[in-house]
């Protein structure tokens, strides 16, 4: 007989957005099970991942909240205070300095490796959180009021709500039928951690090219992690291209902002999609992060977006279960949905107006968009609220994103 288990909730996807849900929980009295289909990401001290990610004020707060922060302080992060942005098709630019704000930082670069290890953490010293690595997700059933989960072993899980924090191709969204619409932006992106001869300044650089933008984000050893997007063509020839030469290019793309790039480790490339969950529920089953939405990652934004997502779910769900009502409740499901989708699509169409525009090489729209960036950089409310906005100290965001006992990173 197949082995049979049971919780009242079942998270499918033991990323960064999945494991942090789980930890947001762990104090709950629900009985929750974590699935991950593949090893976690292993983070080591003597090297780098080569994916990172620009976390927020908003999402350093839920990372506190959910008891991971110190965790994540312990391994391993770069603070930047300050942003440089520019276009390569003109003299527009803008610069955000956190000091404008009355703020220490704008936010943390930090390895997605370092994150889930944190997070891992927690969740592996929680009563209520039983995590199950190495078992893939297959189908699943409803009845009388239960959501039947088969794992690949042939083991089943019965739960009251199953989570698909799964990611962009998210076998959970596919078994409830939930229809998602996108688009290949036509751009993959190139990273790698390379060395420069100048400091980044625990500053944060992005100059748009006409192929797409190309960031340089600080590391705490010196080093900077690079984030080049590109035609599909120009990536396959930036990854085969021997070290030297990548370097050489490189330090051409950035305009040698920091000097001369004098190493580079290997290069990883990959697609770039847009595309967004027509609903975020279906009877059981409810979607967060990549599983729900992906945008483009100019602005850094992808993880941020799911990390307020899995802190609305878990301070809706604790209402949900303090109300006594089942986990699965239509109107508790709604509200998050509601909570969420118009925030994700408006940083969507963002994202995708952003690419348009600084895609754009026709002389007029050149024009209107240095202008634009000069502008900008000139009004300081508007570019006060920009900034404000995309650290995530406006909105309507969770509770947990908008507790006032984040770290500082004179503490770290």
């Amino acid at each position: 007989m197949s082995e049979q288990r049971q919780c009242d909730l079942l998270i499918v996807g033991g990323g960064m957005v999945g494991t942090v849900l789980a930890a947001a929980l762990r104090d709950s009295d629900l009985q929750i099970i974590l699935l991950e289909g593949a090893a976690p990401a292993v983070w080591t001290p003597d090297e780098y991942d080569l994916r990172v990610s620009a976390i927020t004020r908003a999402s350093e707060r839920i990372l506190q909240a959910a008891g991971a922060w110190d965790g994540v302080a312990r391994r391993r992060l770069s603070p930047f205070r300050e942003m440089h942005v520019w276009d390569a098709g003109g003299d527009g630019s803008i610069h955000f300095d956190s000091a404008d704000i009355g703020e220490p930082y704008l936010g943390f670069i930090i390895e997605n490796s370092v994150t889930v290890d944190a997070l891992r953490e927690v969740v592996l010293q929680a009563d209520n959180i039983a995590c199950l690595e190495g078992l893939r997700f297959e189908s699943y059933s409803q009845c009388d009021g239960q959501c039947q989960v088969s794992l690949d072993d042939g083991s089943l899980i019965s739960c009251d709500l199953l989570v698909g924090a799964d990611g962009r191709q998210s076998p959970v969204r596919d078994a409830a039928g939930i229809a998602v619409q996108g688009r290949p932006y036509g751009q993959h992106a190139v990273v790698a951690t390379v060395t420069t001869e100048h400091s980044h300044q625990e500053t944060a650089w992005q100059r748009f090219l006409p192929e797409g933008p190309l960031a340089f984000l600080p590391l705490a050893d010196g080093r900077c992690s690079i984030v080049w997007t590109t035609t599909p063509e120009r990536a396959d020839e930036l990854i085969n291209v021997d070290d030297e030469s990548f370097c050489e290019q490189l330090g051409l793309a950035f305009a040698h902002r920091l000097g001369g790039v004098t190493a580079t480790t290997h290069r990883l490339a990959y697609p770039l999609i847009q595309q967004h969950a027509q609903s975020y529920t279906a009877g059981h089953v409810v979607l967060i992060g990549d599983a729900a939405h992906a945008i483009h990652p100019l602005a850094g934004q992808g993880v941020n977006l799911g990390f307020l997502d899995a802190a609305a779910l878990a301070e809706i769900l604790l209402q949900t279960r303090q109300h006594k009502r089942p986990l699965w409740d239509p109107q508790a499901l709604g509200q998050y949905q509601r909570w969420r989708k118009g925030d994700n699509l408006s940083m969507m169409w963002s994202m995708t107006a952003f690419k348009q525009l600084f895609g754009a090489q026709l002389s007029p729209l050149r024009l209107m968009r240095n202008m634009g960036l000069s502008l900008v950089d000139r009004s300081g409310p508007v570019k006060q609220g920009i900034i404000r906005h995309a650290m995530g100290l406006a909105g309507d965001l969770p509770r947990m994103a908008r507790s006032t006992a984040a770290s500082s990173p004179d503490a770290v």
